[in-house]
């Protein structure tokens, strides 16, 4: 398990905590993307609108092997959120507005994701 600060500079260190991942289990450069993508996003949003940049909150990166497969889930402190509600970025009337572009880039870009305790755990599974 890696914790983050509630700051967003941490998101720097997510392509090196990766890597090792990246490297034992040989994964293409295409799932490499993805991943980085949507880790980059969900700790992004963990940050921003879970913990709302509070630096006495952090937030957890858990990974674990499973078979074909890499899951990779993000946790906040924050209260969760409901993520049927989140506006369709792609729809005409949502395009200039702010938020959704995020979860939409996840839910795009891994195989299958779950969203866990109300919210506050984002587990994205990558096939490799």
């Amino acid at each position: 398990m890696l914790e983050l600060p509630s700051d967003l500079r941490s998101v720097r260190s997510l392509d090196t905590m990766i890597q090792p991942i990246i490297r034992r289990y040989k994964i293409s450069q295409e799932v490499y993307g993805n991943m980085l993508i949507s880790l980059t996003e969900a700790v992004t949003n963990a940050i921003s609108h879970g913990n709302h940049y509070d630096k006495s909150k952090v937030v957890r990166i858990r990974w674990h092997k499973k078979p074909n497969a890499i899951a990779i889930s993000v946790s906040d402190q924050g209260c969760g959120f409901d993520p049927s509600i989140v506006a369709d970025p792609t729809c005409e009337e949502n395009r200039c507005r702010c938020g959704g572009r995020g979860v939409f880039l996840i839910q795009r870009l891994c195989d299958q994701v779950a969203y866990l305790d109300k919210g506050r755990t984002v587990e994205m599974l990558f096939k490799i």
